[in-house]
């Protein structure tokens, strides 16, 4: 069974469109932030789902799009680890980041980096408004 995800700004995609006969069911659907859910109808780009449930992405020119690599683990401490020396550097200045860090704004808020990756992803041809 594929796993439910819940996002607060998704769409769900049907993989094969429900007008060439897909059917409105948890294995023809895929969620999309709104920016790739567009990105798929009006720029060209595809998404399909393979047997066992994974997913691949292509430009629009057909070149599949690889998988991101898994984020380096962050080292509180040094060490081996990727992040060790920035660690050390954070933790020299009395500073220390973990899943409640908020943005230098300081109000509470986390930051959005969905929305951050919105507005500073402009598709190739256009130009920004600003």
């Amino acid at each position: 069974m594929l796993p439910i995800v819940s996002a607060k700004h998704c769409d769900a995609h049907h993989v094969r469109h429900w007008v060439d006969g897909g059917a409105t069911r948890l294995d023809n659907l895929v969620l999309l932030c709104r920016r790739h859910h567009r990105a798929v109808h009006e720029e060209g780009f595809a998404v399909a789902r393979h047997p066992g449930g994974d997913l691949t992405f292509r430009r629009p020119d057909g070149v599949p799009i690889p998988t991101a690599p898994a984020l380096p683990e962050w080292a509180q401490h040094a060490g081996d680890a990727p992040l060790a020396p920035t660690a050390a550097r954070l933790a020299a200045q009395g500073l220390g980041l973990d899943a409640r860090t908020t943005t230098p704004r300081s109000d509470g808020e986390r930051f959005d980096l969905g929305w951050a990756l919105d507005v500073l992803y402009v598709p190739a041809g256009t130009s920004r408004p600003f």
